[in-house]
């Protein structure tokens, strides 16, 4: 540092970033509206709010800092002098900001159905803008079981040697949490095929992270098993659908009707039939509209349907349906990794600092689809692991 800029940090001292860490709120038990907040602060001063353990809403330093005061129960008065002398803005503007946050959040806290993954209107921070202290989603192949055993092929299946049991599995959740992972996505394989799912689900829940199931949405079909995986703590589901299954059919109907967030997953997989497919596909758009799917996820089974994957993409547009691009789909008959990953080495956007990947028996990689194994989160610390991003 030169002789002008210790100058300049006398006059202008550098403002102290928050305590990094997870601070806890929950309402009082006879409050009207009941709810509890997870706020995770990183080292840069940027944060994740989690909403009742249903939806993480990523925050700008501001905005952090306002979740933060908001957890504490700071009174607004303090709250709006704090921000003010921070950040060199008017008291008044920092009450203003404070109650609108304050006021996104109350509606966030009674709305329904909402994306388990949701960004203020106001300077939020740019989702996977750099790395936190832990990624902000873990996918967890809980198996690499498939209901058809012909698809075993076109699982990783040789690469694990066991699955974990349910304690071990409990043991990683703790772990994640503790590294300040708000998300956890239970994947495979076909998920539901764990007897266990249902209590892995409800420690997330417990603990106060966000969870989704990535699956065939079959079983979701049976009633008591829909309602085993609500009363656990089940957010949202990806659904990879078969138009041809009635049974498929049957689950979306029911889980729509549910206090779920639902995405469909449809892939391309006819290389022959190319435009009849496509034509199938946007038909399909038209009937999930009508029923009151409202986000869509997409992928192809080859690189030489690249061009119809592209007019689907501009379709989903047209429908004015969310486009769902960063989960992955469950290894399958349809590879999901086709067309973003031309060789086992590349590195998808997002990758280690948005999101890891951890196989059914604890290995962890970046994301699906590559083989560097970083580490085994039942043996090894979490922050062994994750140094190996640097």
């Amino acid at each position: 540092m030169n002789i002008f800029d210790r100058f300049l940090s006398k006059i202008f001292p550098p403002k102290e970033p928050l305590p990094p860490g997870l601070y806890p709120y929950q309402t009082p038990p006879d409050a009207a509206e009941p709810y509890r907040l997870h706020l995770r602060i990183d080292p840069d001063g940027k944060g994740m709010l989690i909403i009742n353990a249903s939806t993480v809403l990523h925050l700008n330093e501001t905005a952090t800092e306002f979740a933060y005061h908001l957890i504490k129960q700071t009174p607004e008065d303090v709250i709006a002098r704090s921000v003010a002398k921070r950040y060199d803005v008017p008291q008044q503007q920092a009450m203003q900001d404070f109650a609108s946050l304050k006021e996104q959040i109350e509606i966030l806290i009674s709305t329904e159905d909402l994306d388990p993954i949701t960004y203020l209107g106001f300077d939020r921070r740019e989702p996977y803008s750099g790395k936190g202290a832990a990624p902000y989603r873990l996918d967890c192949a809980v198996t690499y079981q498939v209901p058809d055993k012909d698809a075993e092929i076109f699982t990783p299946g040789k690469r694990v040697k066991r699955e974990l049991t349910t304690e071990e599995w409990q043991t990683i959740i703790q772990k994640t949490w503790d590294a300040g992972i708000p998300h956890l996505i239970f994947t495979g394989g076909e998920p539901t095929m764990r007897p266990d799912l249902p209590d892995l689900l409800a420690l997330s829940e417990e603990l106060g992270q966000v969870t989704g199931l990535l699956t065939n949405g079959l079983r979701l079909s049976e009633s008591t098993y829909r309602d085993q995986l609500l009363i656990a703590g089940l957010d949202h589901v990806m659904m990879i659908f078969d138009r041809n299954e009635e049974q498929a059919w049957e689950a979306l109907r029911d889980c729509l009707a549910e206090n779920l967030y639902i995405t469909v997953h449809l892939t391309l997989n006819d290389t022959s039939n190319a435009q009849e497919e496509l034509q199938e596909m946007t038909a399909l758009l038209d009937k999930f509209d009508e029923m009151g799917v409202h986000s869509i996820s997409l992928s192809a089974s080859d690189p030489a349907l690249q061009e119809s994957l592209e007019d689907l993409r501009q379709a989903v547009a047209e429908h004015e349906l969310t486009l769902v691009w960063d989960l992955p789909v469950p290894y399958s008959r349809f590879n999901p990794v086709a067309l973003e990953l031309e060789n086992a080495d590349q590195i998808i956007d997002g990758s280690g600092h948005g999101w890891m990947y951890v196989e059914p028996d604890g290995d962890v990689l970046r994301s699906q689809g590559l083989t560097e194994v970083l580490g085994n989160l039942l043996t090894d610390e979490w922050e062994q692991i994750y140094q190996k991003l640097a």
